[in-house]
């Protein structure tokens, strides 16, 4: 096995590669705006790093998100592509479960992500492997008592310690707890989730009400 995961659902760009043991070689930028320049250096600076090509890669793994349109989509895409022209079966993986494995904790947790406009993705958890709620995404005052008095992780947390006073990193998923959370999953036999969106709501941009369609006569 050879596992190329990827993840571009938070202002993290991450990729890993995981040779079914451990993960071999990552890479990690955080820039919101850039997703679509550094993935593909990213990709090729952890194949380099492993001494091995892409054509080597056996599966692929991609953080689905929940998160903004425009971040999410680069991830996606290319992992789409990469699957086609490799000819290797593409993975889904919740981008808030990678945080939440990252996280190693045993006891319940909650997982928020930076939603903008004021809002977080979030979920709960059981312990580091067991999600118990969809995700969702919320004004954090709203969520307060569904989340109190619980650890959480994640840039959204962090963003609002009114609602989560007890928060703490990992900030960013990274792709290489992607990996070998999609690697255990796998391995016990489990179906992960097609790569499909979890965008939890409508893109930012959108046709303005009474727009006029001018086609040629």
């Amino acid at each position: 096995m050879l596992l190329l995961a990827l993840d571009t659902a938070t202002p993290a760009v991450t990729v890993a590669l995981h040779d079914g043991t451990d993960v071999v070689a990552s890479s990690s930028q955080v820039d919101a705006r850039r997703h679509g320049e550094l993935l593909l250096p990213a990709v090729d600076r952890v194949l380099a790093e492993a001494g091995t090509r892409l054509d080597a890669v056996t599966g692929i793994v991609v953080g689905i998100g929940p998160g903004p349109y425009t971040g999410l989509r680069v991830g996606l895409m290319t992992a789409d592509t990469f699957g086609l022209a490799l000819g290797v079966p593409v993975h889904g993986l919740c981008t808030l479960d990678g945080l939440a494995y990252a996280s190693d904790l045993d006891v319940p947790f909650v997982v928020a992500t930076d939603a903008r406009r004021k809002e977080v993705y979030w979920a709960r958890y059981a312990d580091s492997r067991t999600r118990v709620t969809d995700p969702a995404v919320d004004r954090p005052a709203e969520i307060a008592d569904a989340v109190a008095g619980l650890p959480a992780v994640g840039a959204g947390a962090l963003l609002y310690p009114d609602t989560f006073p007890k928060a703490h990193e990992p900030e960013h998923v990274s792709a290489a707890a992607l990996a070998s959370l999609a690697v255990r999953k796998l391995a016990a036999g489990e179906e992960l989730p097609p790569p499909r969106p979890l965008y939890l709501r409508r893109p930012d941009a959108q046709v303005p009400k009474n727009y006029k369609v001018v086609t040629p006569k």
